[in-house]
């Protein structure tokens, strides 16, 4: 039996997932994510791909996280014409997600032919997929509960594991028998933590052969989530004390539910003023209506403290969610404090950059760093403390106080993930490979691993990895 592993995204980076097993003929896609990153560069990736969407013959969605689910429209548009299988909750999360990005390509479209209009030019440049094109990608989709088998084709099965990511985040267990022989490849996806709130702990997988694991945070180690309350009342305090208020960039899909869900706890606890909390992303909003719906994916604690009481954990009442535009910009003009939670996680579109240019040269505010910023985003800059960002073309000196808040990471750090590791069977794991993550966490981890007497491989893009029965 002959089985392959190759890569042609998040293979020493973060974003742009694609992950390939080829059993003999026959070719298994893992995600399919879009790059981000620096825009003129990450377009260009995800337009020109490496391998051919009509030698697919069956793809698996770990998550729906732009960087996993959003190049699955182009995918399909390129010709393949198998299954997507994805837990229920992926499916609904991803859908929100791929329409997102088709809306937004064509206003960018629009925007560039105008201006390219006015310069006596013509723009010639499509948008990656269109919101027919995300309707057409659906249709593929085949949704699986956790630790529900399903065959993918003849002497290959999987079963998704709760990783405890994000909403509906999988896990993947392959089983592939062919001629007499087997083989289990183990997928991590990307991996959560213990305690995060709303959603279940990461399931650690049966035994296997190989692990395919993600390692983002490869090189760090988390604040505890436990601190995570405790940290925020305080930011909250200090900046409403001084009149200013609280940009949060977040991530429309998890982080936005979560802030609301440890905000509501502290306005409920009294630890924090009666203080405006606006979610401005109309993504985020859908997003908390989709997890309003699938709680079959909560965790006891999130049970006890809301489901039990009839309570709405994503709902209170200083919580306004902010759809309209107008409504949106009327929140340039506030002045008392307030907390505004905007899309994106790495301000690279959306409301958030307005936000950001109206309020980082004011110091009374303060800017809330709550995840993973990727190289060369704006918001990477702003974590950086760049004294200086271009902002929409412009330049911002950053005056805004700036902090960060590593425990309301999704991402496993490396204590973590060796701790998922050595629950496996050592004697039966013969290599981890490494994917999803950039060069310096990468090495790290490998060497932490390797202390303890692993075998690992950091993948490389569009290298060809033999794994042996």
């Amino acid at each position: 039996m002959q089985v392959e592993l190759y890569s042609h995204g998040a293979a020493q980076e973060v974003t742009g997932s694609k992950h390939f097993i080829k059993v003999q003929d026959r070719q298994i896609m893992i995600d399919c994510g879009a790059f981000q990153g620096k825009r003129k560069e990450a377009d260009e990736k995800n337009r020109n791909w490496s391998f051919n969407a009509k030698e697919v013959h069956a793809a698996i969605l770990t998550h729906a996280h732009f960087d996993h689910s959003g190049l699955l429209p182009l995918l399909i548009k390129n010709g393949y014409e198998g299954n997507v299988y994805s837990t229920p909750a992926s499916r609904d999360l991803s859908s929100l997600i791929m329409m997102d990005s088709a809306h937004i390509q064509a206003k960018d479209i629009e925007f560039l032919k105008k201006k390219a209009k006015k310069r006596g030019e013509v723009f010639e440049k499509q948008p990656l997929y269109t919101e027919d094109d995300v309707a057409r990608t659906l249709d593929h989709f085949i949704t699986v509960s956790y630790h529900r088998p399903f065959w993918l084709e003849e002497g290959v099965k999987a079963t998704f594991y709760d990783a405890g990511h994000i909403l509906g985040s999988a896990s993947i267990l392959l089983e592939i028998n062919r001629n007499g022989q087997q083989m289990r490849i183990g997928f991590s996806g990307d991996l959560g933590r213990k305690n995060l709130p709303i959603i279940r702990d990461p399931e650690v997988l049966p035994d296997v052969d190989y692990l395919i694991m993600e390692s983002t945070y490869g090189h760090r180690l988390h604040d505890p989530i436990e601190s995570a309350m405790d940290k925020l009342a305080e930011v909250i305090n200090r900046t409403a004390e001084r009149g200013g208020k609280i940009i949060i960039p977040a991530f429309a899909v998890e982080r936005t539910q979560e802030l609301i869900y440890f905000i509501h706890l502290l306005h409920d606890q009294k630890r924090i003023p009666d203080i405006p909390v606006y979610v401005d992303s109309p993504m985020a909003v859908n997003a908390t209506a989709i997890f309003r719906v699938h709680q079959e994916c909560y965790d006891q604690e999130t049970r006890e403290a809301f489901l039990q009481h009839h309570k709405n954990p994503f709902g209170f009442n200083e919580v306004r969610y902010i759809t309209n535009v107008e409504e949106s910009k009327k929140l340039n003009g506030l002045t008392e404090p307030a907390i505004i939670i905007s899309s994106s996680g790495m301000c690279e579109a959306g409301r958030i950059l307005h936000h950001l240019a109206n309020n980082i040269e004011n110091p009374r505010n303060t800017i809330m760093i709550v995840g993973f910023m990727a190289e060369h985003t704006l918001g990477r800059r702003i974590k950086e403390e760049q004294p200086e960002v271009k902002i929409f073309g412009e330049y911002y000196q950053l005056k805004a106080e700036v902090v960060t808040m590593n425990a309301f990471s999704a991402h496993a750090d490396y204590s973590e993930i060796l701790d998922y590791v050595e629950q496996l069977n050592f004697k039966k794991l013969k290599r981890i490979f490494l994917v999803h993550g950039e060069p310096d966490a990468q090495a790290n981890l490998k060497k932490l691993l390797e202390a303890k007497n692993y075998s690992v491989t950091i993948v490389r893009y569009g290298e060809n990895y033999t794994l042996q029965v």
